[in-house]
């Protein structure tokens, strides 16, 4: 009897066994395959399938090799911050895909298909889930789909009404002007100073955000910024061990890391969540005090859930407005800074741009307070601030995935295809943007955007489509505040210490500072 245990018991051992290699080889062999093929098959040139890693090694290789050295002073950036994606893409075309893991990941740089794709009317196209720790890092709106994404996208809206954002114009003045009273303090007796704006201009997006989000000052959030910041970098690093099911799990010390910075940014926003909500209860909830971006999503968060309460799920949970404060810190930090820092190297680089800019803003507001329709007749400014926007994307990809057989144009794509919008090349295709697609001018955006694009979805900065960065208008009239006031006080040019450097951390930063000599005017 104990024998016939005993063999039965191995059977069903080896019958395991040859289930789960049966499984391992689908996940890490047949199924990358079988992709592979009917991607072949469309005219689609894939490259070579190397086992679970796929083309990781060789990616990370050019990218540190890309870092290891400033570049050329140019705008010609894609070299150095997507090396192993051109290199692909020259060698294989436009209509190719290289292996993020055990997954191709299909190039798409075709205006209509990208339109398809970010229109995403019937549903079609999900954003492709980050590892198990990206849930420490941002999620929110960003990373939402489906009825959740509207509700929470119906709740925020209102925060980011154009009259909402005019009465954020005071601290975003006043965030700017503290900044340039302290460099105006560091202006020698011969007139100017070398300064790295770059820290300066994260201090200042991130003082912008606390005020107009949380109606404190940058000294009460800046712990928060700092932790986000860490957190962006050990997100990014975690993408070395992506591919090793449960990595994300084991006790290592990024790992553990991770989880403390996400338990002490959660405890600091909690505590200014939980003091918004008394005040509100006590103060009337129309006080001007309370009415920024935190005090208008829990007012609209609680109309929603008043009016839907026969509903399960009405309104948010004070988990999601966390996540949604969390994704508030860095993206509202993060896009405008980079925007910033970009725009003062880039005028730096084209003084004759940096004139007509100064000369517009004079022209509109001599030296007084720049004011919201002040802000909205800047032209020339406008027009820098695309061709930035242009060259140095704050995102440089967007990347989306397929669960059921879709058409997209000619192709026919099964469920689980990855797909990669690479924003970056896309704004400097020679095909849609012309031979001069790599230089500065602004001049391309004197009509508009749709005018510059041919009204094409070849400019996307921001996104497009139903899934447009809801904080778009928020991040342009910041900028154009910032730089409205900075041209109005000084005169700026790139220091000979500066090196360019473009590079990666979540959004494109200049990896050495960027050191700038003010002069005051």
């Amino acid at each position: 009897m104990m024998v016939e245990i005993g063999f039965i018991s191995m059977v069903i051992l080896c019958i395991l066994v040859v289930l789960l290699g049966w499984k391992v080889l689908e996940w890490i062999w047949w199924r990358p395959k079988k992709l592979e093929r009917l991607l072949k098959e469309q005219g689609i040139e894939v490259t070579p399938y190397n086992l679970l890693l796929g083309d990781l090694k060789e990616s990370q290789r050019l990218f540190k090799e890309a870092r290891s050295k400033p570049m050329n002073l140019s705008h010609h950036i894609v070299p150095r911050v997507m090396p192993f994606h051109l290199q692909t893409i020259q060698n294989y075309g436009k209509k190719s895909a290289f292996w993020f893991g055990t997954n191709p990941r299909l190039y798409i740089m075709d205006p209509e298909l990208i339109r398809d794709i970010l229109s995403n009317k019937f549903g079609d196209f999900a954003k492709i889930k980050g590892n198990s720790l990206s849930r420490f890092f941002v999620r929110g709106l960003l990373d939402y789909e489906g009825e959740k994404w509207v509700k929470h996208r119906r709740i925020i809206n209102p925060a980011f009404h154009m009259e909402k954002l005019k009465s954020m114009l005071s601290a975003f003045y006043t965030s700017t002007n503290e900044m340039i009273s302290k460099w105006e303090k560091l202006i020698t007796s011969e007139g100017s100073f070398e300064l790295d704006v770059w820290p300066e201009l994260q201090n200042l997006t991130g003082d912008v955000i606390s005020r107009a989000a949380f109606g404190s000052s940058y000294e009460e959030g800046k712990r928060i910024f700092k932790l986000q910041d860490e957190q962006a970098e050990l997100f990014v690093q975690s993408f070395q061990t992506a591919f090793i099911p449960g990595f994300s799990l084991l006790p290592t010390k990024r790992n553990k890391r991770m989880k403390e910075i996400d338990r002490e940014v959660r405890a600091l926003l909690m505590d200014i969540i939980n003091k918004r909500q008394k005040a509100m209860k006590v103060v009337n909830a129309n006080n001007d005090d309370l009415l920024d971006l935190l005090g208008l999503l829990l007012e609209s968060n609680s109309k929603e859930i008043q009016e839907n309460k026969s509903k399960n799920n009405a309104g948010m949970t004070i988990e999601d407005v966390i996540q949604e404060c969390k994704l508030f810190y860095f993206a509202g930090q993060e896009t405008t800074s980079v925007l910033l820092v970009w725009t003062m190297v880039v005028l730096s680089m084209h003084s004759d741009w940096q004139v007509r800019a100064r000369e517009e803003v004079f022209q509109i507001f001599g030296k007084n307070t720049p004011n919201f329709d002040g802000l909205s007749q800047l032209k020339i400014v406008n027009m820098i601030l695309y061709e930035v926007l242009r060259l140095y994307p704050p995102v440089l990809q967007l990347n989306r995935c397929t669960y059921k057989n879709i058409k997209l144009g000619e192709l026919s794509l099964p469920p689980g295809t990855q797909l990669m919008l690479p924003i970056v090349l896309v704004h400097r295709d020679h095909e849609v943007w012309g031979e001069d697609a790599e230089e500065f001018k602004p001049e391309r955006f004197a009509e508009g955007i749709s005018n510059a694009t041919k009204n094409q979805v070849s400019f996307f900065p921001f996104g497009w489509g139903p899934r447009i960065c809801i904080g778009q208008n928020f991040a342009m009239i910041e900028a154009k505040m910032a730089l409205a006031m900075i041209l109005q006080r000084f005169a700026f040019e790139l220091s000979p210490y500066y090196a360019h450097a473009p590079t990666t951390v979540i959004t494109l930063h200049p990896q050495y500072g960027a050191q700038i000599i003010l002069h005051n005017l």
